[in-house]
């Protein structure tokens, strides 16, 4: 048995992520292509590389006709200057969910969040939101601002006639 047809570094061709395990096409040292590799991931954790991304293949017993794929990596999208001991979850266009020193850090890169599938969303401590909040939204409800506007400007029929003055203090 050679040990050198054991592993050998990869590159993705082509990534077939629409089976239980993923199937990856690698090309390896000296233009060797091999088809539908295993690509082994983590269990709760998966990803479709982009061609380019760079792996490790493995080969039991030094046999090239059924190898996996034990990693995948790609240089061009890591983020850089982690702390010692933060973690980060990301992907090519910017999204991330990166565990600092300091806090959870999520940036949806200019594209909408989305919770769902929850009876309940449950938040202990106090939240702070720099844009507007709109309840109901489904169903065509009010947001916190034009809540606020219709509460400042509100007045009621006065006792005597007339109508009572706006709140003396705005929401």
């Amino acid at each position: 048995m050679s040990l050198r047809n054991l592993i050998s570094r990869c590159t993705v061709a082509l990534a077939s992520a629409g089976s239980k395990l993923q199937t990856l096409q690698i090309r390896m040292l000296a233009g060797e292509v091999k088809d539908s590799v295993e690509h082994l991931e983590p269990y709760g954790f998966t990803s479709h590389p982009h061609a380019g991304a760079e792996g490790v293949a493995v080969f039991p017993g030094g046999d090239r006709s059924h190898g996996v794929v034990v990693v995948v990596a790609d240089r061009r999208y890591r983020l850089q200057g982690l702390k010692t001991g933060e973690v980060a979850l990301y992907d090519d266009i910017g999204q991330c969910v990166h565990l600092t020193r300091e806090g959870i850090i999520i940036k949806g890169a200019g594209l909408p969040m989305v919770i769902t599938d929850t009876p309940k969303l449950r938040v202990e401590a106090p939240i702070e939101c720099t844009g507007d909040i709109t309840d109901n939204a489904e169903s065509g409800g009010s947001s916190m601002a034009a809540m606020r506007a219709v509460y400042n400007n509100h007045d009621h029929p006065g006792d005597s006639g007339g109508t009572t003055s706006k709140p003396n203090q705005g929401m």
